[in-house]
């Protein structure tokens, strides 16, 4: 996460904390971020050197004025007339771990071979609550690779129980084991 986007997104937050908008904010954010990550083209539009400042917050009036909250809106504005607006995703990631500090959320990913079935992932959820003590918000990613078991990564830790990593350890040992 760069600077820009911890300053700027930590500052929403508190300015959404303090009007009750946190989670509502939130959610729009993250959808915009979504949006914005599908169509890059449109970040790229508003970073235009070719277009003044005001033309750039015209189009944000045209495309959000109304559909997202006007706190959202102004942000988009600031970043664009900033030269920032490339640092939205940045500014979302910030928003939503000051979000998640406050709230007692834990994100964490689930990295399996296979999809976790909705059984799987809530059963590891609850094992995960019980654990950190925290609400988990539980990720699941799919990377063939690890071959079996789960690796978490969380709060910048990693637990790695996956058949991969195990394989790995017994070659290292056997690397290192002299007959």
């Amino acid at each position: 996460m760069t600077q820009v986007g911890s300053v700027y997104g930590e500052a929403l937050y508190t300015l959404a904390q303090e009007e009750d908008l946190s989670r509502t904010i939130l959610e729009e954010l993250s959808v915009l971020d979504q949006s914005f990550r599908a169509e890059p083209d449109f970040i790229r539009l508003l970073r235009s050197p070719n277009l003044s400042a005001q033309e750039r917050c015209n189009i944000l009036d045209d495309c959000f004025r109304g559909k997202v909250h006007e706190y959202v809106l102004n942000f988009l504005k600031i970043l664009t007339e900033k030269g920032y607006i490339r640092y939205f995703s940045d500014c979302c990631k910030a928003y939503e771990s000051s979000f998640n500090h406050d709230n007692g959320i834990l994100p964490v990913t689930a990295i399996t071979a296979v999809s976790l079935s909705p059984v799987q992932a809530q059963k590891l959820t609850e094992k995960l609550c019980r654990i950190t003590g925290k609400q988990v918000k539980l990720l699941n990613r799919v990377d063939p690779a690890v071959l079996g078991g789960v690796r978490l990564d969380y709060d910048g830790k990693q637990l790695d129980d996956t058949v991969s990593h195990r394989l790995d350890a017994v070659g290292g040992l056997l690397k290192n084991t002299v007959l």
